[in-house]
């Protein structure tokens, strides 16, 4: 025996599927189920990427998160693509309901990135003041 203590993680979606020898006492002490997100896990995502308790648009979010199966990752992603705080829950409404109507489908899964990427260059182009538009360096 080593003199070291260790920490190691493992994760799978299969659990049914490992040898029992792997998963008894000693060999791994702690089994930790990561669901699918949640109205509370939606308000601590929140509260962590942009620091608030509240929103308008929480009852629908947590109306959708309800009906929507999506992982916290998921969410944790749409919320960090905008510090801004409107805009991130507005962006993680559309991806909801996109979801919910089965852009989440494999068949769909091109065109929501197509979508996503669209909407991450308005964004940007937004985030552009009007003279900087400008190709050729002159002032209207």
């Amino acid at each position: 025996t080593s003199g070291e203590e260790r920490i190691i993680i493992f994760t799978t979606n299969y659990k049914e599927r490992l040898d029992p020898a792997l998963l008894r006492p000693g060999r791994m002490d702690m089994h930790i189920h990561m669901g699918y997100c949640c109205p509370e896990s939606f308000r601590i995502l929140a509260s962590n990427y942009h620091s608030i308790d509240h929103h308008a648009t929480y009852p629908e979010i947590e109306e959708l998160i309800k009906e929507v199966m999506v992982t916290p990752a998921e969410v944790a992603e749409v919320l960090m693509r905008n510090e801004e705080t409107d805009v991130a829950l507005k962006g993680l409404i559309q991806f909801l309901k996109r979801k919910k109507d089965g852009a989440g489908k494999p068949e769909n899964v091109d065109q929501v990135a197509k979508e996503e990427e669209q909407e991450k260059e308005m964004m940007t182009k937004s985030d552009v003041p009007d003279n900087e538009d400008q190709q050729d360096g002159s002032k209207e």
